[in-house]
């Protein structure tokens, strides 16, 4: 109860849990799709983003929201119409807004502490006009989610057949990129550049070990995600550890259990 004496803690556990749990239902669709690492190519978007905010004195998620869904767009435009593909088109996208950003800090501010706590996170990066627009958007994250579920199911598991049926698989698709890029953006500031896609990616394959229908999966990795960001932060706490890392660490350990649930289990049947 003393952690929550502290309203920068506070703040960072209400922005954090919703992240989370926005990810982690994110992150069914993305890694079912093949599409897991966009989370890594839209953070060092963000990381050029918030060192362009920074060089120009203007509040962060602002500037990033926009020009990470541009991204977001952008990436899913060249990956279905050229010939540079998926992870080459994460790649081309990443390190050209890392270098970006890199050299903006380098001219701007200098290349200080700013530079770690945009690539590791920091706990004390959000204020309140950053953490009512965070609940706002998550909200608005997590209702898109809700309320376009079975479109999001369909193309993630046959976009063809999707398509055959009538459902418009390109709009949905853009749907999944615009609530991933917001995601990222709200995430990044705590969890940082370099962390960030852990939220997206470890829930949806440690659910995986255990669960197999897209309903139980989904379900299952909103609650790992949201237990790991709420032990990570505690452990944080106490240990004096960065919060993104602890974080990080947490899902390593609550994969390596459902793994070793999982074997155990398959032992047993056979």
């Amino acid at each position: 109860m003393e952690m929550f004496s502290y309203p920068f803690l506070v703040r960072a556990v209400i922005v954090g849990l919703l992240v989370s749990l926005c990810a982690a239902l994110l992150g069914v669709s993305l890694v079912l799709k093949r599409y897991s690492m966009i989370g890594d190519g839209l953070s060092h978007v963000g990381f050029g983003a918030l060192a362009a905010a920074t060089a120009m004195n203007a509040a962060p998620l602002t500037v990033s929201i926009p020009i990470v869904v541009m991204a977001a767009f952008l990436l899913l435009r060249i990956s279905e119409n050229s010939r540079i593909k998926g992870d080459a088109a994460i790649a081309l996208i990443s390190t050209s807004s890392l270098a970006v950003g890199v050299v903006v800090i380098s001219l701007t501010t200098g290349m200080n502490t700013d530079v770690c706590n945009y690539m590791f996170g920091s706990i004390l990066a959000m204020n309140k006009d950053d953490v009512r627009l965070s609940i706002v958007l998550a909200v608005v994250v997590l209702a898109l989610f809700i309320l376009f579920y079975n479109k999001i199911f369909a193309v993630t598991f046959d976009e063809n057949f999707a398509r055959a049926t009538g459902v418009k698989t390109g709009l949905y698709n853009m749907l999944i990129a615009f609530l991933t890029a917001i995601t990222i953006v709200l995430g990044m500031r705590m969890m940082g550049a370099l962390l960030i896609s852990s939220l997206i990616i470890f829930p949806a394959l440690t659910s995986m070990r255990l669960c197999k229908k897209f309903k139980s999966v989904t379900i299952c990795s909103a609650a790992v995600s949201v237990i790991c960001f709420f032990t990570g932060v505690i452990i944080s706490y106490i240990n004096a550890t960065p919060t993104g890392a602890s974080v990080v660490i947490m899902n390593i350990a609550a994969f390596i259990l459902f793994w070793a649930a999982n074997s155990v289990r398959e032992s047993i049947q056979r």
